[in-house]
């Protein structure tokens, strides 16, 4: 690829604030999850508890990413990315100056899907600005702003440890004003935006069974990352941490730990993107998938050494970033004209997929058998299944709209 041609594309300010909107508001996002270990043990939680209240503000993003996608497609990603970055200052002000209760933490995790909704807006900004041909590595740098996750994993316990949990809430807000003001200075709508459609238009698009299919698709992707994300400090503190045996991890050396792993995640998005460009994102996926199933299984071994399990686990967490940016390479090239929406809708059942991954799978198996062996277990069987699903669709995928009329590759 040439670099300079990538620039001419497309608005490369507009691709950056794309970028910096995902990645304070991912940041935020997993602010409950990157603080697990200290709010679950000030209101003594369960484990099926601890997986439910880092799981709520994934639930809150998936509901609010399919009307903040519908917003971008009406008024503009510029404009909504901005209401969505205010209405994120307020669970932000209410956790560092609330949040005494189980309720309250609760209420305000479900506002932080505010911040997990800029799925829908961060990416539709940057994808109307390029042509096909750089859908992936466009899509892929936008979304690497999953890499807010490891911001949150790797200060938040340290902050929390030096200055208590609540005023991580009141930090965050720093970086999220200083995103605002920059989005609002260098953010440009692309000029051909589509005109705003009627409600019922938009949501049209359920009619197709490709939005089911990318759905399910991408559930698998980004909600494997986004729920392991937010499990991941339970999880490793769980099996490693000094509460197990005596000269076990610590907290923030769990912190270090998720950051290494999220990290990997993140910083692969762009190259699942840029690589589905140059090889098609159906090919690239089937791989991908086939890895992440063998990736959890090698998981459920529980190896004694806190490396090899965190090999483990980068490599399925890489794997799943690079099928986010396999996923977001086909999406816009099939449903150009309502990229907002079908954003939206595609980042809500990633979301829930997210959501579901440690209210109803790691966190109950947990608390049921005692390890996180089933989980994990259950989690390989369910990849394995979705790759066979995959490589059956898609073959029909092939036989229908294989290549677009700029020759790009699916």
């Amino acid at each position: 690829m040439d670099a300079k041609s990538f620039r001419k594309a497309g608005h490369f300010p507009s691709l950056l604030s794309s970028f910096l909107y995902f990645d304070v508001s991912f940041m935020i996002w997993v602010l409950c999850g990157a603080l697990a270990l200290f709010i679950t043990k000030d209101f003594g939680l369960s484990d099926t508890q601890k997986a439910a209240m880092v799981a709520i503000p994934i639930l809150g993003g998936s509901i609010f990413r399919i009307p903040m996608g519908i917003l971008a497609d009406r008024i503009g990603s510029k404009k909504a990315g901005l209401i969505g970055m205010s209405l994120t200052l307020i669970p932000l002000v209410w956790g560092w100056l609330g949040g005494g209760s189980l309720l309250e933490m609760q209420m305000i995790g479900f506002l932080l899907g505010f911040a997990g909704a800029s799925f829908a807006v961060s990416l539709s900004l940057a994808s109307r600005w390029y042509p096909p041909q750089y859908q992936g590595l466009a899509m892929g740098i936008a979304g690497a702003g999953n890499s807010g996750t490891a911001l949150a994993t790797f200060f938040g316990p340290q902050i929390a440890e030096a200055y208590g949990w609540h005023s991580v809430f009141g930090f965050a807000l720093i970086p999220l004003v200083a995103v605002m003001i920059a989005y609002t200075l260098m953010a440009k709508d692309a000029p051909g935006r589509p005109a705003p459609k009627p409600l019922k238009s938009y949501l049209g698009v359920f009619k197709y069974p490709d939005t089911w299919w990318f759905s399910i698709f991408y559930a698998i992707t980004f909600g494997g990352f986004v729920g392991f994300a937010n499990y991941a400090s339970i999880f490793f503190y769980d099996v490693y941490g000094d509460n197990v045996h005596s000269g076990g991890l610590t907290k923030i050396q769990v912190g270090y730990l998720v950051t290494i792993t999220v990290i990997a995640g993140s910083f692969f998005r762009p190259l699942g993107g840029w690589i589905a460009d140059k090889i098609g994102g159906m090919r690239l996926l089937l791989v991908l998938y086939s890895v992440i199933a063998a990736s959890a299984f090698a998981i459920a071994t529980m190896p004694d050494s806190f490396v090899v399990m965190l090999i483990y686990t980068s490599i399925m967490m890489a794997c799943l970033g690079m099928g986010n940016g396999s996923v977001f390479q086909i999406i816009p090239q099939r449903f150009s004209g309502e990229i907002g929406v079908i954003t939206g809708i595609v980042g809500a059942a990633g979301g829930l997929g997210g959501y579901l991954l440690p209210t109803y799978v790691l966190g109950p198996l947990k608390q049921s058998t005692g390890s996180q062996v089933a989980g994990f277990l259950v989690v390989g069987s369910i990849v394995l299944l979705t790759t066979l699903v995959f490589y059956a669709v898609t073959r029909s995928w092939k036989k229908t709209w294989a290549k677009t009329e700029s020759g790009v590759q699916f």
